[in-house]
């Protein structure tokens, strides 16, 4: 007893002391902790960027579409090119024939299943659409979106957050395998793992070993900084206790799979193996054999020291060693070890971090979503947004622009140059490109270009025109005589044709397919340039709207996206169509926050409209525009109209088909002559952009419209009158008077002759 005695005297005041200090500071410290835990764990407040998504792919047969169209919207969303085409994500190719194994994923009216298909192309559209495994016909499906880009927090953090049985179950089983056997066990700390590891490091005389269990990886990640003092070991070690003692395993590893550090690209650090998975190997993580799961295991270690871009060796074997450790814990057999360890690295040589990788685009989705959503929300919310963007349409809107700008010689040398590429008849914005460097942020033409627009504001006097059909047609007759008025400012107005010519008496329609502007005055001043003015201002541009008669030539200063509002309405067969970059935001767990859809306005003007874009087609068969059946196109029936600015400051072309619009300007930033018109200019990117995009030949519906032979003073008269031409009318309103032609002339249609070329009525 004595002994004991003498033990106690000796260590009775550090015993008091230690309890003392475990009383009054380290309780204290540890409800610090506990409520510090709770706070972060309670709700994973992490910053999850913003993840932006192009459109998906929508195939059915009969829509456009032709192989390079597709094979760029695969290579967008990451899909492979594999024989077989039988895992999510890959694809393959035989001729006209094509397999699509597409990945599951989450849209805005549900999530999409995995699904093999087979599809054909011919004739520039879709032939046939089946499932690849059934044979089963298909009406339509939709491809994955590619991902075009990503609204970073202020912690530049990649993070895509996916639940625990999302994850493959090599990879969840193996993980726990490598780096915490007892995980299931313990209690937040492995005292044995600890000396396993001392011992392993002193025998090796380095470190071989760590003794970390996955919940201290995870506050390390989550909590701590990497310094080495005693203090932080404490911490580490009190908070792992913690987390163990108040949350479900389930919940820590779900946690951790979500938080590791696996990367960096730049000044972006990649957390968490499904972000991991894309950034390596371009693929969702589910779809990963053993080798790259292993690696990714591998690389918990070290991301650096194991990167298999920069250390491709040390990579290599650090995953064959996990294989090994997979194949010794009975989580793969002996031959899939064998099969995987001989694989080469399978890293994607071309998969990175999504950047915005199209400015002037993601520009319009940033101000239209900002009506919203706050920027702090979209980039550290976890948010998919849905776009409208075709990749297809904008990798070859670019290649249009650098084409027609290469083709221009010196002049494209010194020019700029902006696109929009919009849906005929949604308004959906398909493509945008602010200027001929398409990858660089920095001033947008596209949408904060003001210009003037020239003859691209003619259709619409007309269009004002036509809306009254008792008064005019397109074979009302117009004066294109010189016109001379005083200035408000004093001098006098005198504007001129292009040819310095002036025709005399001529049809409406050939005032515009001849873009002749003394007609178009004469016109605009007959109906009332205030008419016109308010028409323009109905769209809503935010822009101020020239009152004089100069605006009827073009002095309005515009943007290339406003160009494309006010087309669109022609595009759309006389409905009013705001235009949109966006489809709708998921929310981090995918829930739908909002949509946009559009509602169409009511088609005041179609029959009106139907009208213009006739006279519009006449543009491109033999008018201003007329290069477009020259470059092969004129299956396209395309519609346009062209625009040149005073001195030739602004080469403009306005111009859509049965499915696309385009709207293409090209100009001087310091406001200097290009010596281009519409016609060598924008209408040059147009035919560029057509050449390769898939397109719908322009059909304009008939209802409405009437036809009739009219001579070229406009009155009714037979097809085999020389001159003659047929026209459409708003029903009820062809020409009533009447023009016959001699009877010979009548006599040589009837004996199978035709001197005017024209076909005769039907």
């Amino acid at each position: 007893m004595s002994a004991l005695r003498t033990i106690w005297r000796l260590l009775r005041i550090p015993f008091w002391t230690g309890l003392g200090f475990a009383v009054g500071f380290l309780v204290p410290y540890a409800f610090y902790l506990d409520r510090e835990v709770r706070s972060r764990f309670d709700d994973l407040s992490w910053e999850y960027p913003g993840r932006v998504y192009a459109r998906p792919l929508e195939l059915a047969p009969g829509l456009p579409m032709n192989g390079d169209a597709l094979l760029i919207e695969l290579a967008a969303a990451r899909y492979v090119d594999e024989p077989a085409a039988q895992a999510p994500g890959t694809f393959h190719r035989e001729g006209a024939r094509w397999t699509i194994s597409r990945r599951a994923f989450v849209y805005l009216d549900g999530r999409e299943r995995e699904k093999r298909v087979a599809l054909t192309l011919s004739g520039g559209r879709i032939g046939s659409l089946a499932d690849a495994d059934s044979g089963a016909a298909l009406a339509s499906v939709r491809i994955d979106p590619a991902r075009i880009a990503t609204l970073y927090g202020a912690q530049q953090e990649d993070r895509r957050v996916v639940q625990l049985g999302e994850m493959p179950p090599l990879l969840v089983g193996g993980l726990q395998a490598v780096e915490d056997r007892e995980f299931k066990s313990h209690h937040g700390i492995n005292a044995a793992a600890i000396l396993r590891a001392a011992w392993a490091n002193l025998v090796a005389g380095r470190v071989v070993q760590g003794g970390s269990t996955l919940t201290q990886q995870l506050v390390k990640n989550l909590f701590l900084d990497r310094s080495q003092t005693l203090m932080r070991k404490l911490n580490e070690a009190l908070l792992s206790l913690l987390i163990e003692a108040r949350y479900e395993k389930r919940r820590i590893l779900e946690a951790y799979v979500n938080e590791i550090f696996l990367g960096q690209q730049g000044g972006q650090a990649v957390h968490g193996f499904a972000a991991a998975s894309e950034f390596y190997f371009g693929r969702d993580v589910r779809t990963l054999g053993p080798a790259d799961t292993a690696l990714l295991v591998g690389m918990v270690q070290g991301p650096s020291l194991y990167d298999p871009r920069r250390n491709p060796e040390r990579a290599l074997a650090r995953r064959n060693v996990v294989l090994g450790v997979f194949r010794d814990t009975g989580l793969i057999d002996a031959a899939t070890f064998a099969s995987a360890s001989k694989q080469p690295i399978g890293v994607a040589a071309t998969a990175t971090l999504p950047r915005d990788r199209y400015p002037a685009f993601l520009d319009l989705v940033r101000r239209q979503l900002k009506q919203d959503y706050p920027d702090t929300e979209l980039s550290t919310a976890g948010l998919a947004i849905h776009t409208t963007l075709s990749p297809s349409a904008q990798t070859m809107a670019e290649t249009a622009i650098d084409r027609a700008l290469s083709g221009m010689g010196k002049r494209g040398e010194e020019v700029e140059a902006a696109l929009v590429v919009t849906g005929a008849r949604d308004g959906e914005v398909q493509a945008m490109i602010g200027g001929r460097e398409v990858d660089e942020p920095g001033f947008n033409r596209a949408l904060d270009a003001l210009r003037p627009i020239g003859s691209l504001v003619k259709p619409f006097v007309n269009l004002v025109a036509l809306a009254q059909p008792q008064r005019y047609s397109l074979a009302t007759l117009l004066d294109d005589s010189p016109i001379d008025m005083p200035q408000p400012g004093g001098g006098r107005w005198q504007p001129q044709n292009d040819d310095r010519q002036s025709h005399g008496q001529v049809l409406l329609v050939d005032a515009l397919v001849q873009s002749w502007n003394l007609a178009t005055i004469n016109l605009g001043l007959r109906i009332g340039v205030d008419r016109v003015r308010g028409f323009l201002q109905s769209f809503g541009l935010g822009r101020a709207i020239n009152p004089n008669p100069s605006m009827l030539l073009g002095a309005i200063d515009l943007s290339p996206y406003d160009v494309a509002r006010l087309y669109q309405y022609l595009a759309a067969d006389g409905h009013a169509l705001p235009l949109r970059s966006l489809r709708g935001v998921l929310d981090a767990q995918g829930r739908p926050l909002s949509r946009y859809a559009v509602k169409p306005g009511g088609g005041d003007y179609t029959t009106a409209t139907r009208l213009v874009t006739h006279a519009m087609q006449q543009v491109a068969i033999r008018g201003t525009a007329s290069s477009i059946v020259t470059a092969g196109l004129g299956h396209l029936n395309a519609a346009g109209k062209t625009g040149t600015s005073d001195t030739q400051r602004d080469a403009w072309f306005a111009g859509f088909t049965g499915s696309t619009l385009a709207v293409a300007w090209v100009g001087r930033d310091d406001n200097k002559p290009t010596g281009l018109f519409g016609s060598t200019g924008g209408l040059r990117i147009w035919i560029e952009l057509m050449k390769r995009l898939p397109t719908a030949p322009l059909v304009v519906p008939q209802d409405g419209i009437e036809r009739a032979w009219v001579s070229a003073e406009g009155r009714r008269t037979d097809p085999a009158c020389g001159g003659a031409r047929e026209l459409p009318f708003a029903s009820g309103y062809a020409p009533a008077d009447e023009e016959h032609c001699p009877l010979d002339q009548l006599r040589q249609f009837l004996g199978g002759g035709n001197p005017t070329g024209a076909e005769p009525a039907r």
